[in-house]
């Protein structure tokens, strides 16, 4: 199967599409990761080459081990970046990616902990998705009522599959399925007259600070992609594969991937100051650690053999001291 990646980053973000790169490299994907970003790009992204794909100009390719390429794109969209996940995969699937049979779209600070043959086995089974820590939401919960009463206004119906609320950060389908895409587009436009535009999200400036308008009584798309998301779900006739909570780390179990969730990211986190506060180490920081040093290297060696020591360290502290 020819499976292609894809992500979305600003700012301090480039850490992570270093190490989700890396985690795919390691756990046997090779092909290309398509990178959307805005604004600079680190310096370790400038090695690769110049060149134009399609209407993109100024593409950069970085190809850092043999079977694995990274390819930059600038974007121009005022839309937040978190709202743009299926107009990118679907302008990639018609464009510099029309020859891949799956494409699989990763938040930049998710690193994957299993085979790429299970991915590629997942897709097979419907769209491939994974459950939110704020999961389940039940059929008639006021806020999948209200998804169903807004789109109804636009003549859209819903129709409802499953309790399971996904996550945002993670969808994997075959080229069978790009009308997916489609619809999720169409949901995610029609909701944004809810939210001021798709420039609103619940990020700001790479932080959790919320630029979506209040609006009275439940707040039905406070998390405006992942909301459409799943409210594309109930208007879907095609098939879905779910994997639940410990498929990106939120409880004990095996791990397909693991998300950094919050403000805190494994690249920016005082490891010894947190365990001060009662706070180990997650699993999602001794990932990403695991996967900073080949073939991409976005830290210094130095930094890298430090925060492996800072999270050992902590563990040890956390044994006796915890909240």
């Amino acid at each position: 199967m020819i499976s292609s990646v894809c992500t979305l980053f600003e700012g301090h973000y480039h850490y992570g599409v270093a190490a989700l790169s890396n985690s795919l490299y390691s756990n046997g994907f090779r092909g290309t990761v398509y990178v959307g970003y805005r604004g600079e790009l680190p310096n370790w992204a400038l090695k690769g080459k110049k060149e134009s794909i399609g209407n993109w100009k100024d593409v950069i390719t970085l190809c850092p081990t043999e079977g694995l390429e990274l390819v930059f794109i600038a974007l121009t969209t005022n839309y937040s970046l978190t709202n743009y996940k299926p107009d990118f995969m679907l302008e990639l699937w018609e464009g510099p990616a029309k020859k891949s049979e799956a494409l699989f779209y990763f938040d930049p600070d998710i690193v994957v902990d299993d085979s790429w043959s299970c991915f590629e086995q997942w897709v097979n089974c419907g769209v491939a998705l994974c459950e939110d820590v704020n999961s389940p939401l039940q059929e008639f919960h006021p806020r999948r009522v209200g998804w169903k009463n807004y789109y109804n206004t636009h003549n859209i119906s819903l129709t409802f599959k499953n309790e399971t609320y996904v996550n945002g950060g993670f969808v994997g389908l075959l080229k069978n399925d790009i009308s997916f895409l489609t619809l999720w587009i169409i949901l995610q436009e029609k909701m944004g007259d809810a939210i001021g535009g798709l420039e609103n999200s619940i990020f700001s400036k790479q932080t959790y600070i919320s630029t979506i308008p209040k609006m009275e009584g439940f707040q039905i798309f406070d998390k405006s992609d992942q909301d459409a998301l799943n409210a594309t779900i109930e208007a879907y006739n095609g098939s879905y594969s779910f994997m639940g909570k410990e498929g990106m780390g939120f409880v004990p179990g095996k791990a397909t991937m693991f998300h950094a969730l919050g403000i805190n990211k494994p690249w920016n986190v005082n490891f010894i100051l947190k365990s001060f506060n009662g706070r180990i180490p997650r699993l999602v920081d001794e990932y990403y650690w695991k996967y900073t040093d080949q073939p991409i290297i976005s830290h210094t060696k130095s930094e890298i053999s430090k925060k492996k020591l800072a999270i050992k360290i902590s563990k040890f502290i956390g044994r006796f001291y915890k909240v």
